[in-house]
Parts: structure tokens; C-alpha cells; sequence
């Protein structure tokens, strides 16, 4: 039986793609195996999934100054250390990085050790921890065909996104009784990322009764953003997160709005939802989430509202854009040509090990 090590955290976006190879990974019968950092957001995550995990120290990765670099580089070295034990210990064949800072010591690592390693890339230029990680990979998969170009000679390989196949299973009526809609008036998502955002929230609820005159809206608002004074607020239904019912939620919206993660934004397009994109500002990060969503305009599959420009107004206007021409997005997602990020992920693993 072949052994697969992951490796991977620091924000869901770095742990949902790895879980959502999982699956046919266990029909081809490999044992997996999972590195991540002591008290990350991708221990429960993958604890939930009953994958043997294994928590180890790693820096994060700034870039900026601060007091903390000089320091977490001792945690890196830590973690390398770490690292090498438990990759001692389980005699992986192969290990599979979705990125994230404790991705970084794992694949020194790997190089230590002499397994061969594969990332993924989801954005459209490499985050730190690919970058410090590229030297020791054997192959880099990408989301976007953009990519390619800031990736290493003969490594790169364009795989598209891995989405969980349980998100095609859901269903427009089990989404509309929980959220208990009864599907006369088209219906928005809206969602801030895994911790919500405050200007989105506030923008949404600034027109709340406008909206809700022609829409009835789901809104995941993220942790501590719940607004009592809307809770029983007709056609609005708030929440922190959805886990379980996500998928059958998804079946139910006629459009998104949301921010520009890579991970999220795949998921959006191969579900075929319109989707109003409010990528992060460069004050607040890289500028990927920028290049995402403009990439998607670009290809027809979205509208991108710069955080900058983000108001009441400009938000209202864009939503309603967004569902008039509805049709001519879900034509363009339906035209596009998608790889199977999963399949095309697990040939090139497969690949690898055959190679190595």
C-alpha cells in the first residue's frame, strides 16, 4: 500500500484542497498521512476527516519587518527538524503541499529525506511558501494557466483546482428548508472568506431592504459578525458558517458575491454561479485575490468590484447587473474547459512516484 504525507495550513484555503483529494486517494488504496502546524485551523479540519495528524512548530512568513522573523526562523528550523522525524517514522512515498507557512519546513524536508515532493499553487502568482518551497519540488500544479510563467522550468503543470465532488451532490430543496426560503424570489450568497469581512457585511446590511425587495439572501458573515437587530429581518438569513449544508446551499443560489480566493472562486465555477467579485485590497494582502478575480472577469465568468470602489450604492448596482445578465456568465462557465483538478492532480502524484 503506497503512503501519501500532506502538508498544508495556516487558512482553510491552504486544507480544503488536500481533503478534497482524499477520497479517490482512499479507492486507489493509499495510506494518508497529514503534517500540519500544533494548534493550525487544519488540525480539526483534518482530524474531522480521521486522517492521522501530526503537529509540528513553523514560523510564519512576513513580508514586512518585524521582531518575529528573526525568531520564527528558529521555529522553521525547528519544524525541519520535526519534520524529519515524523517523515522517518512514516516512510511516506510521496508528499503533496497545498502551500501555507508550515508547508515550508515539511518540504525542507522532504528534500532532507529524499521523498519526492508536488505543490499546488492556487492563486495566480506563487505565495511565499511555494516560492521557498519550489527548489525542493518535483512538480508545481497550478489552478490558473497564468501561473506557468512564475514557475520553475519543466515543473510547472496546469491541474485546475481540486473541488470536492460532494459539492455537485446538493440540493435546491434541502438548501431552501434550512434556510427556510420558499424559492419565489431569486436568491444571493454572500460571503466574506473564512473570517467574513466587516466592509462587506456593512455594505450588505446598509441595503439590506432594498435587496431583500427583489432577493432573499444567505449571508455568511463570519465568526462574531451576527447582526441581532436583522434576526428576523424578512428574506435575510445571516450565519457565521455553514459546513454540512453548504453544498445543498449552493444549489439553491442564483448568484454569489463574494470575495476572490482561489479555492472559492473554482468552486463558484464549477457549480456555474455568477459571481460579483470583491477581491481583497492590496493594503490588506499580495494583491492575488485582485489578479483571481480579474482573470475571471477577463474570461467572462464574473464582475469585479474593487474594495475600493465598495459602497452601498456601487454594490447594489452590481448585484443587480450581475443577475440581468446572469445568462450570458453561466453560458461562458458552461463553454470554458475545465480539467478535472482532482484526476489531473493524483496523475501527476502518480507520475512521480512511477519517476522516481
Amino acid at each position: 500500500m503506497k503512503k501519501i504525507l500532506f502538508t498544508g495550513g495556516g487558512t482553510a484555503g491552504h486544507v480544503t484542497p488536500n481533503i478534497a483529494l482524499f477520497p479517490k486517494l482512499r479507492k486507489k488504496n493509499y495510506d494518508i498521512y497529514y503534517i500540519g502546524s500544533k494548534d493550525g485551523i487544519e488540525k480539526g479540519l483534518i482530524e474531522n476527516e480521521s486522517i492521522p495528524y501530526y503537529g509540528i512548530s513553523s514560523g510564519k512568513l512576513r513580508r514586512y519587518f518585524d521582531m518575529k522573523n528573526f525568531t520564527d526562523v528558529f521555529r522553521v528550523i525547528k519544524g525541519v527538524g520535526q519534520a524529519v522525524n515524523i517523515i522517518s517514522k512514516l516512510k511516506p512515498d510521496i508528499i503533496f503541499s497545498k502551500g501555507g507557512f508550515v508547508g515550508v519546513p515539511v518540504a525542507a524536508a522532504a528534500k532532507i529525506k529524499g521523498i519526492p515532493l508536488v505543490c499546488h499553487e492556487s492563486d495566480i502568482t506563487p505565495g511565499l511558501a511555494n516560492k521557498l518551497a519550489a527548489p525542493f519540488a518535483k512538480k508545481i500544479c497550478t489552478s490558473f494557466p497564468e501561473t506557468l510563467r512564475y514557475i520553475p522550468e519543466k515543473k510547472g503543470i496546469l491541474t485546475g483546482s481540486p473541488v470536492r465532488a460532494d459539492l455537485f451532490e446538493g440540493k435546491r430543496e434541502k438548501g431552501l428548508e434550512f434556510v427556510g426560503f420558499d424559492g419565489s424570489k431569486p436568491i444571493i450568497l454572500i460571503m466574506g472568506g473564512s473570517i467574513g469581512s466587516v466592509k462587506i457585511n456593512n455594505a450588505v446590511r446598509g441595503i439590506i431592504d432594498r435587496l431583500t425587495e427583489k432577493f432573499d439572501i444567505i449571508h455568511l458573515c463570519g465568526k462574531g459578525n451576527i447582526d441581532m437587530t436583522l434576526k428576523n429581518h424578512a428574506g435575510y438569513r445571516q450565519y457565521e458558517f455553514i459546513s454540512e449544508e453548504l453544498k445543498d446551499i449552493f444549489a439553491a443560489v442564483d448568484i454569489v458575491c463574494a470575495r476572490a480566493g482561489s479555492n472559492s472562486v473554482f468552486e463558484y465555477l464549477y457549480l456555474k454561479k455568477p459571481m460579483l467579485l470583491i477581491p481583497l485590497s492590496k493594503e490588506a494582502s499580495r494583491g492575488d485575490q485582485i489578479l483571481n478575480a480579474n482573470s475571471f472577469k477577463e474570461k467572462g465568468f464574473a464582475e469585479v468590484l474593487e474594495e475600493e470602489n465598495l459602497t452601498d450604492e456601487t454594490l447594489y448596482d452590481s448585484v443587480i447587473n450581475i443577475y440581468n445578465n446572469r445568462h450570458n456568465y453561466i453560458k461562458n462557465m458552461s463553454e470554458a474547459s475545465l480539467p478535472n483538478g482532482v484526476d489531473e492532480i493524483i496523475k501527476v502524484i502518480e507520475s512521480c512516484l512511477k519517476n522516481n
